[in-house]
C-alpha cells in the first residue's frame, strides 16, 4: 500500500534520470484495493452485447432459452469509478487501453446486481522499437448478489516511459 511519506506516492524519486522506480511502485501499489461499484444486469443489454459480439449460441441470444446468460465477455464493458487509486504515481505519459482479459467463474444472469471490486494487479515494463512502455493492470473482480465470483477482468493500461 502507498505510504503517505513515500516519494513513490508523488511519482518522484531520487533518480538523476527522472525515471520512476517501477519495482518500488509495484511494492507499494500491487494488491491495493481502491474501488467498489455496482452494476445492474438487464436481459436486453445482455442480448445486445451478445449480438454485437456476433454470437449465435441460443444461451446468449435467446431471451426465452432456459439457460439464458450473459456472453462470457459481458463484464469487460463495465468500468470502475476510478481508473487508479488516489495518490497513485503518474507513470510515463500518454496512455491507452492495451487490452482486456476475462476469466469467467460462473454465468451472469439477467436481474442480478454485480459488484465490481478494483485493485492494481500488476505493473510491468516492455521495451520495443518505440522504447519502453509501462503496463498497469487494473483488475476488477465481479461477484453476484449471493457474493459468488462470476468473472475477473484484467484491463491493461499502457503508458510511454518517455517524458
Amino acid at each position: 500500500m502507498a505510504n503517505a511519506e513515500s516519494n513513490v506516492d508523488s511519482g518522484n524519486d531520487d533518480r538523476a534520470d527522472g525515471e520512476v522506480d517501477i519495482e518500488a511502485v509495484k511494492r507499494d501499489w500491487v494488491g491495493h484495493k481502491f474501488d467498489s461499484t455496482q452494476f445492474r444486469v438487464h436481459g436486453d443489454r445482455m442480448l445486445a452485447w451478445a449480438q454485437a459480439c456476433g454470437e449465435t449460441d441460443p444461451r446468449f441470444v435467446d431471451l426465452e432459452h432456459a439457460e439464458f446468460q450473459a456472453h462470457p465477455t459481458y463484464t469487460a464493458q463495465f468500468g470502475a469509478k476510478q481508473i487508479f487509486p488516489k495518490g497513485f504515481p503518474k507513470l510515463g505519459r500518454g496512455g491507452f487501453d492495451a487490452g482486456k482479459a476475462v476469466e469467467v467463474h460462473r454465468p451472469v444472469r439477467a436481474g442480478e446486481t454485480l459488484t465490481g471490486e478494483s485493485e492494481i494487479h500488476d505493473i510491468y515494463t516492455k521495451t520495443g522499437r518505440s522504447g519502453t512502455m509501462i503496463f498497469i493492470v487494473h483488475r476488477m473482480t465481479f461477484s453476484n448478489d449471493a457474493g459468488e465470483p462470476v468473472s475477473t477482468v484484467d484491463w491493461r493500461i499502457m503508458r510511454s516511459a518517455k517524458d
